[in-house]
């Protein structure tokens, strides 16, 4: 099981927030996701999510399918996608399309997300330190944002003044 500690800035809640996920396998390309996030300033479970996902190696891409809970919308079914090219022949850089499509349980009241960015993976970038930056764009919302990752810890961080820190156990 993987598990972190998240505080945030602006759309999240300024409270620390417990997360874990376990990765059930159903077969080598296809797994079932469940993760959930216990909210401390309110001692209550915000958010859950089960979803299947399925990769596809030859396109770089994966999809998943699943419910999810949190605080605010309640149940909602969500759709989710991602692919990635290559920039590099060793793959450390690469170019990413992502987008997420959350429904009300009665099919009424839909958001969307979707996403391009540019991730670069430096391994080793000191001794026992690998660095990941990302740098994108959230088509919906309009917006630019970056994430820099260090081991365990993730900052991400947009131009509307939204931030958040993960720290992963």
């Amino acid at each position: 099981m993987e598990t972190s500690l998240r505080y945030g800035y602006g759309r999240d809640s300024r409270a620390l927030r417990i997360h874990a996920k376990e990765k059930l396998h159903i077969d080598s390309k296809t797994h079932l996701q469940v993760h959930g996030e216990l909210d401390t300033k309110i001692g209550a479970p915000s958010y859950f999510c089960a979803m299947i996902r399925h990769y596809y190696p030859d396109l770089s891409a994966s999809l998943g399918v699943g419910l999810q809970y949190d605080k605010r919308d309640k149940l909602r079914y969500t759709v989710r996608g991602k692919m990635a090219y290559p920039v590099t022949n060793n793959g450390l850089l690469t170019f990413n399309i992502k987008g997420q499509c959350n429904v009300d349980k009665e099919f009424k009241e839909r958001t969307s997300k979707g996403a391009a960015e540019f991730s670069w993976s430096i391994f080793n970038f000191q001794r026992d330190q690998d660095v990941r930056l990302k740098i994108g764009y959230e088509v919906f919302e309009k917006i630019p944002y970056f994430q820099v990752r260090e081991n365990n810890w993730t900052l991400n961080a947009d131009v509307k003044g939204r931030w958040n820190v993960r720290f992963d156990l």
